[in-house]
């Protein structure tokens, strides 16, 4: 079974990131981290709650979601948890979505919280790193960020909707965005219509 870091940081677009981990936790075992920004924001645009003070509370609410026991998380200051090291091997990680501070903090190599660690840990060990900006417009500093990050290897896939599969819902354009960024980690999945299918 194929282990990935995933991370959902405080922007919107949280539901993006949760379908993206609904796939990848059916394929892999997940460890998770979660800012403390995004417990309210998570809450806010899916109506799920997975706010908890300690670790076990979160990770058995988290499992109860995804009806599955194969998702570890940890505190975003628990820079003890197995991820922050290059000896813990994965196959890579996600950042979906990631914001404009998360982006600059793993761009220039400060590591203040796990997420921006295991991230560090990632393009350090030469693995797979996707991450999905949230912002928009971006500046000139932001899209700086993107380009340093893509020419160390990182996929940036910020959530820009596609309408050649002629979406029906808000659901389907979720599906296709969460869709391109499994496609980045090389995740089989039948989320949204393929271009010529």
């Amino acid at each position: 079974m194929r282990k990935y870091v995933f991370a959902i940081t405080g922007a919107t677009g949280s539901v993006i990131g949760i379908r993206v981990l609904r796939e990848v936790v059916r394929v892999s075992e997940v460890h998770l981290l979660i800012s403390s920004q995004s417990f309210p924001i998570i809450r806010h645009e899916t109506g799920i709650d997975w706010h908890g003070e300690a670790e076990e509370v979160v990770q058995s609410k988290v499992r109860k979601t995804f009806q599955s026991e194969n998702i570890y998380y940890y505190h975003e200051m628990n820079l003890s948890a197995p991820v922050s090291s290059g000896s813990f091997k994965t196959d890579g990680m996600f950042i979906v979505p990631c914001t404009m501070k998360t982006l600059s903090g793993v761009a220039n190599g400060y590591t203040e919280n796990l997420t921006q660690r295991a991230a560090d840990v990632t393009i350090k060990e030469g693995r797979r790193l996707v991450i999905s900006p949230r912002e928009m417009p971006f500046s000139a500093i932001h899209l700086e960020n993107m380009l340093k990050l893509a020419r160390l290897g990182v996929r940036v896939g910020p959530p820009v909707m596609g309408f050649y599969h002629e979406p029906k819902s808000v659901g389907d354009m979720v599906d296709f965005t969460a869709g391109k960024l499994l496609d980045m980690m090389e995740i089989e999945h039948d989320i949204f219509k393929r271009w010529g299918k």
